[in-house]
């Protein structure tokens, strides 16, 4: 089944241009099974997902995306910020705490500059930094193909994937109607509620799959 791990919604995410109804029908009508909702730093309560996923007869699973001084987070389990969230191994411990999961959202950037990588030695140089980046050892998986990420960087995710021989998921990052349903993580087995999704999330039975046949990645897309 496909599920778009990573979306955003005005106004648990003030950057978004899109209401959660939009999202939720807008994933539904391109045939996705299910979606996350990963605001930044906000979280949904279990009544408000319950409400979501009734009115549209659709899988909808909390989650948020957390800004870390390593870099951003998509995390399961969690229901609620606490202040230290923004330094990652503080957040490690809490998601420990509850079992659940930490993705590492376009890990591209901060560590991948366009220009440079034309050369081999340069590109090789920012991977080898980026495998080397204990921050990603901290997450359960890495995001490796990101709906509004360019080709370029999308790739460097998926060498860093390999190269770390992570598991790599694959999230929309949808803040526009437009952006819904590029991508998404294909899961193996049933996932029906968030309990499942992070047991499949830590068993690893997934993998990132590019739903675009003509859709070009949206580059000037607000980050």
């Amino acid at each position: 089944m496909l599920i778009d791990l990573h979306t955003h919604s005005y106004p648990h995410s003030d950057d978004s241009f899109m209401s959660v109804d939009e999202l939720i029908e807008g994933s539904k009508s391109l045939g996705l099974d299910g979606i996350c909702l990963t605001d930044h730093d906000v979280f949904w309560t279990d009544e408000e997902i319950r409400e979501l996923s009734s009115k549209h007869d659709f899988l909808v699973i909390p989650g948020c995306e957390i800004n870390t001084e390593s870099g951003h987070v998509l995390v399961f389990g969690l229901s609620g910020y606490e202040f230290g969230m923004h330094r990652a191994q503080f957040l490690r411990s809490s998601v420990d705490q509850v079992e659940g999961v930490m993705i590492a959202a376009h890990p591209y950037r901060r560590r991948f500059l366009e220009e440079p990588a034309e050369k081999p030695e340069a590109r090789q140089e920012m991977l080898e930094r980026a495998c080397g980046d204990e921050f990603f050892r901290m997450c359960q998986g890495i995001e490796a193909l990101n709906g509004r990420g360019l080709a370029i960087q999308n790739q460097f995710s998926l060498e860093l994937g390999g190269r770390l021989r992570a598991n790599m998921t694959a999230g929309s990052d949808a803040h526009k109607v437009g952006q819904i349903g590029t991508v998404a993580t294909e899961f193996q087995r049933p996932v029906t509620c968030l309990k499942d999704l992070i047991r499949e999330l830590r068993e690893g039975r997934y993998q990132p799959v590019d739903l675009r046949q003509t859709v070009a990645p949206d580059p000037y897309g607000i980050l």
